[in-house]
């Protein structure tokens, strides 16, 4: 059964994307690389010197993660949530992803996906074989499911398991959840868990980002990690906190991490601390205000009659709709503008949405984030010249994209 699930699945298309744009560059062509969502940053140097200096640790570590580690994230996890959590809460897996899937496999129950939803949640959870409910949502709500939406589907049947995934700020929307309270009252009403994906939280964009678990704490898994906000996606670092009222999950999780990849990198592990006991206040402050300032001038060249799109909130991407017949399906659409223009987006099929709703996410990373973040000061007011100058394939791309909408 599960051998037939896996092959009838395909590529992660965030990871395709990346790819078949160095395919197309290696040919000569000229391409924007809007579809996949990594950092422009650089990992911050004294986490760098700290890998460097344990390049000599070679010993297995606790399944659950370094000790240190995971002292250090309940520690930062607690002063950020104003909640107790301790280090026992805390699993250390090889990225996020890793620790989802392994959720996914143990999860007795179904699955409530809002679309947009990231696009590993849905394939996960069929190789979990848990049933999905995919709930679309509204540009008005700024693309969150609404209370009753998921309530109507619990009421089907009380007794299931239901774990719901929650993703702010969003992946591909770039909107932050207003609805949390709303939500955490079906949660407490109900037997609902909350898979909460905080990966984009330290890049949300107002300086009052909320979670899920400042309402319902006790019936919330944390995810997050180094990728996004530490520039460090290639290095495979992320953690689940679990509050002591899921000790069942954690613990079958625990028991699947032992199986399966035993323990995450060791030198990683020792240069993490470093990342989450120093402060990195300055360097995630300028990465916010790149990142805010580049995402506005996408949003504000991009937006018109023919493309409906919201000012994004947080994190590195837009999810522009454009208004025409011409296509019947987001994918074809994605594949005429690449073809036409160079600019490589991801259609908002893979998210969830209809096929036939042209939707797209369009990721505004192209440009060199080292370079940026050197010559800017922290609150530097960031001007179309300054973002002319640093990011200006950025620039170029929008340029084009918004020259194929006119012809819709």
């Amino acid at each position: 059964m599960l051998k037939k699930l896996v092959k009838n699945l395909k590529p992660s298309s965030t990871l395709l994307i990346n790819e078949t744009s160095k395919k197309l560059e290696d040919q000569g062509k000229k391409i924007f690389k809007f579809g996949f969502g990594q950092s422009p940053f650089k990992v911050p140097q004294d986490v760098v010197e700290e890998l460097k200096h344990n390049a000599y640790q070679n010993k297995y570590l606790p399944m659950q993660g370094l000790q240190e580690l995971r002292e250090a994230v309940a520690k930062y996890s607690s002063k950020k949530k104003n909640y107790n959590y301790k280090l026992n809460n805390v699993i250390i897996g090889p990225g996020s992803k890793e620790l989802m899937f392994l959720l996914h496999t143990i999860f007795d129950g179904e699955i409530i996906l809002p679309a947009p939803s990231w696009v590993s949640y849905a394939p996960q959870a069929i190789l979990g074989r848990n049933k999905i409910h995919i709930l679309q949502t509204e540009r008005e709500n700024n693309w969150f499911p609404s209370g009753e939406q998921i309530e109507k589907i619990i009421l089907k049947d009380k007794k299931k398991n239901y774990l719901l995934f929650l993703n702010s700020p969003n992946n591909p929307s770039g909107q932050v959840c207003s609805k949390l309270e709303e939500i955490s009252e079906i949660t407490k009403k109900y037997n609902l868990i909350i898979l909460s994906d905080e990966i984009y939280s330290e890049l949300t964009f107002s300086k009052n980002f909320k979670s899920i678990s400042s309402y319902c704490p006790e019936k919330t898994i944390i995810s997050t990690g180094l990728s996004k906000w530490c520039g460090a996606g290639g290095w495979r670092l992320g953690y689940f906190i679990i509050p002591d009222e899921l000790n069942n999950i954690k613990n079958m999780i625990n028991v699947l991490v032992s199986e399966t990849f035993s323990a995450v990198s060791a030198p990683i592990q020792y240069a993490a601390i470093k990342a989450y006991e120093n402060d990195h206040s300055n360097y995630i402050s300028k990465s916010i205000n790149i990142l805010s300032a580049v995402g506005k001038y996408v949003f504000s060249n991009l937006k018109s009659n023919k493309v409906l799109i919201k000012e994004p909130q947080g994190g590195f991407y837009l999810m522009p709709e454009f208004l025409n017949k011409k296509f019947k399906t987001s994918v074809e659409m994605c594949e005429n503008i690449l073809n036409e223009t160079g600019v490589a987006l991801l259609p908002g099929s893979d998210f969830g949405f209809n096929p036939d709703k042209m939707l797209a996410r369009l990721s505004f990373t192209d440009f060199d984030g080292e370079e940026f973040m050197n010559k800017i000061s922290e609150n530097q007011n960031i001007d179309d010249d300054t973002i002319n100058q640093f990011a200006p394939k950025v620039v170029e791309g929008v340029n084009k994209l918004k020259k194929w909408s006119e012809t819709l």
